[in-house]
């Protein structure tokens, strides 16, 4: 097999998420060739997106979501992710069983406070509340707690949440517009089920065209799934060696590699992009300070590793600024390089204001 050190790894993945060059491609093409989006800030994904595609605008997520092509609800680790509704309905019967223990092993919402209960009817109950119309966390508790007044009402809701395949609705998660999330099903908002015959192949291939090289357990990491291994068994992989520790990274055999020694360009990040959550082993994207400290905010890649976080504190109507504080101070020249990026992206959250860029003291 041949050995992968981490910077060809890194270069892989940049390559998969599309961060070595923007590609001519629709919001959904984007989406699904992610495997959807990590989404629990909901407007996260419009700069990801951004960041990918040559020619995104906020518009053209929205009228996605808007036109019910594209879907907010619970997935991969029981996170928040934006999905085509194809996507969706492919594969959150594949999903189901890490959320069934977010309910059963949460220590806030699960284990005591559901043991005994008949939960079918709590999902059934749930059912009736939300075909009745979207109804938020708090309508969900208001409903639930006469019918069990000796249980937690968050309890309750929090498992209707996972154990159903529940769709948070706009205008959730449109840009320039907000509100508190609202579920929804696929029968009442997409008029179909999730698949009755789920295909984890099909999970697998795609993580790898998206994620690969990786080893099952980034898949599992990813995914929040168990047990994979065999369902890498089963399909015909290209095997690389990790250089640095070992271990075996399997990726799709028709796809090649990039070249290790390129250079890759800016690229701003939204909070808990999908590039940084999706491998058990996060040291391809080594930086000065450990990844889970920063994944929380917006970052900035910088030779392909995350090199600063960055924010854009509430413009005024004529004023939109980026803040960007560096994790090691930066030379004059690196700064330079940034700044294009830098303004480019208040170009696309601000356009009609005067735009400036601050480098912080790190």
């Amino acid at each position: 097999m041949s050995k992968l050190s981490l910077q060809a790894q890194n270069r892989a993945t940049l390559e998969r998420q599309w961060l070595l060059e923007r590609h001519d491609a629709t919001a959904l093409e984007a989406i699904e060739h992610l495997v959807g989006m990590q989404a629990q800030i909901p407007l996260a994904p419009y700069v990801g997106l951004w960041s990918r595609l040559t020619a995104f605008q906020p518009a053209d997520l929205a009228d996605l979501l808007e036109g019910r092509t594209a879907v907010r609800g619970s997935m991969m680790r029981a996170t928040i992710h934006l999905m085509s509704s194809r996507d969706f309905l492919a594969f959150r019967p594949l999903i189901q069983p890490r959320l069934d223990r977010e309910v059963y092993q949460n220590m806030t919402y699960g284990r005591h406070r559901l043991e005994g209960l008949d939960m079918p009817a709590v999902l059934q109950a749930g059912t009736d509340r939300i075909t009745a119309g979207p109804a938020t966390a708090v309508q969900l508790r208001e409903h639930l707690a006469p019918l069990w007044p000796d249980r937690d009402p968050a309890a309750l809701a929090h498992a209707v949440r996972c154990l159903l395949p529940t769709i948070q609705t706009p205008p959730r998660g449109i840009w320039g517009k907000g509100g508190n999330p609202a579920m929804s099903l696929p029968h009442l908002w997409l008029n179909a089920d999730p698949s009755p015959t789920p295909d984890p192949e099909s999970l697998v291939l795609r993580y790898l065209a998206a994620y690969g090289p990786a080893s099952v357990l980034d898949a599992q990491s990813w995914s929040g799934l168990t047990h994979l291994a065999e369902i890498f068994d089963r399909i015909d992989l290209r095997t690389y060696t990790d250089a640095d520790s070992g271990r075996t990274l399997y990726d799709l055999p028709t796809l090649t590699l990039p070249s290790p020694d390129l250079t890759p360009p800016i690229r701003f990040l939204p909070e808990f992009d999908n590039l940084y959550l999706s491998h058990a082993d996060r040291s391809r994207w080594s930086s000065p300070r450990p990844l889970q400290s920063l994944y929380t905010q917006g970052t900035l890649l910088h030779n392909g590793h995350p090199t600063a976080t960055y924010r854009i504190p509430k413009p005024t109507k004529s004023q939109a600024t980026l803040e960007i504080t560096p994790l090691a101070p930066l030379p004059k020249k690196t700064q330079s390089q940034i700044e294009p990026e830098a303004r480019a992206l208040l170009a696309f959250a601000h356009p009609g204001a005067a735009h400036e860029v601050r480098f912080l003291t790190p």
